[in-house]
């Protein structure tokens, strides 16, 4: 099976309902795909929750593996980040560690926003938001 991580775009597409996301997240076990989240993504959607929503949150987030976050994977999500700030880009703590959790399982990123991800060592689907 190959993994796929869901960035924060993926996991609240999904959670407001766009038909083309819930379909592409279906497809993914029967397709030898598993879909994983991190605890970034898990901390990000939560703190945006209203109380009704928490319940299908909770379901969506139990249906998915977890991509750990350890110190490889901060180390170079800090990397990264330092790489690119000399380069003139910044990118956000989340999107570094989003980022380092996939890339620490040898996953895809699933994300509708691929310019947040600029590391040539990730494989990205750009699943677009609103679909």
């Amino acid at each position: 099976m190959a993994p796929i991580v869901l960035d924060t775009t993926i996991v609240i597409d999904a959670l407001k309902g766009r038909p083309r996301t819930i379909a592409r997240i279906d497809a993914l076990e029967p397709a030898g795909d598993t879909p994983y989240v991190c605890a970034v993504t898990v901390e990000e959607v939560t703190s945006g929750l209203r109380p009704r929503e928490r319940e299908e949150a909770t379901a969506l987030f139990e249906g998915l593996a977890v991509a750990p976050l350890g110190m490889a994977e901060g180390r170079l999500a800090g990397w990264w980040r330092r790489e690119y700030r000399m380069k003139g880009r910044t990118l956000t703590q989340a999107d570094a560690l989003i980022a380092a959790a996939a890339a620490g399982i040898n996953a895809r990123l699933a994300t509708g926003n691929p310019k947040d991800f600029p590391m040539k060592e990730l494989t990205l689907e750009h699943w677009p938001v609103g679909e």
